[in-house]
């Protein structure tokens, strides 16, 4: 069945569990919606585990508009959404919804996500108004990386904490279907989850948000370097590849592969024909 902004509404009413990863690309796409999950993320984060940047700022509209693209045609039955990258939606409001509805009617996702509370609510409300589904993200916003000087946990104090709980109902009542909660302390994201009506998908806020989310190259081990405290390593898919890689360079330069098994024949008398 095809997951939908309503669907998560219910889950939620419901007591279900909401699982999402992210993804960038069909094949990739295609597996998780296969695997049965909720939802999928087209993150800007490709900044850094596809495209190479150290952070999510320069990934482009077009960027997003590329991957997005090659995933709608991949997920049949999760939810896509797709995220307003940075300086898309900061300038004017009407280029925040210009550029979300390019990544519905252009990147075929279902529902967009941006970055911010209180001070995007105007942008909330008018994108909402156009008839696109919006995720709000609150706690650890990666392109305000360089305000909040790094990638740190956000709501540890008590003046934090409640920004962060009235940015969450202040996003509910400009018309948010869900709010991502990033790196917020789990008693924090339990607090806030019940506060708030719409559904919290948390990354690295405990086990109190209505479902999660992981960046799939984290969860695999494909992303080099230290894993976040929060990620599970459900496999080591990396390891596996760069077994995979050196033993097929390892057969190419001995010359055993490849064998008669990956060859193509031909009638000799055919071969006997060339001059």
């Amino acid at each position: 069945m095809k997951n939908t902004t309503a669907t998560f509404r219910a889950a939620k009413a419901k007591g279900e569990k909401l699982a999402m990863l992210t993804a960038y690309d069909y094949s990739t796409a295609k597996l998780v919606n296969d695997a049965g999950i909720n939802g999928i993320l087209v993150g800007d984060s490709l900044g850094m585990v596809m495209l190479g940047y150290d952070s999510t700022l320069p990934v482009t509209m077009e960027d997003m508009l590329h991957h997005t693209k090659a995933v709608a045609r991949g997920a049949k039955d999760a939810l896509v959404v797709a995220d307003m990258p940075f300086m898309a939606y900061h300038v004017s409001t009407e280029q925040a919804v210009a550029n979300a509805g390019r990544l519905i009617q252009e990147g075929g996702a279902q529902a967009v996500k941006l970055e911010g509370g209180a001070d995007f609510c105007k942008e909330v409300r008018a994108i909402t108004r156009a008839s696109i589904p919006v995720m709000g993200h609150l706690g650890l916003t990666p392109q305000s990386v360089n305000a909040f000087g790094g990638f740190k946990v956000q709501g540890k104090t008590f003046a934090a904490a409640q920004k962060l709980l009235d940015d969450a109902r202040a996003l509910e009542e400009a018309g948010a279907f869900a709010i991502v909660l990033e790196c917020v302390p789990a008693p924090l994201a339990q607090r806030i989850t019940q506060a708030v009506s719409v559904p919290t998908i948390g990354i690295g806020a405990g086990a109190g948000c209505d479902g999660q989310i992981l960046v799939y190259q984290d969860m695999l081990g494909l992303y080099g370097g230290l894993a976040p405290k929060f990620v599970k390593r459900y496999a080591e898919i990396g390891d596996a590849m760069k077994a995979a890689f050196g033993q097929y360079i390892a057969e190419v330069k001995q010359g055993t592969f490849p064998t008669e098994s990956h060859t193509f024949r031909m009638d000799e008398s055919e071969l006997e024909k060339l001059y």
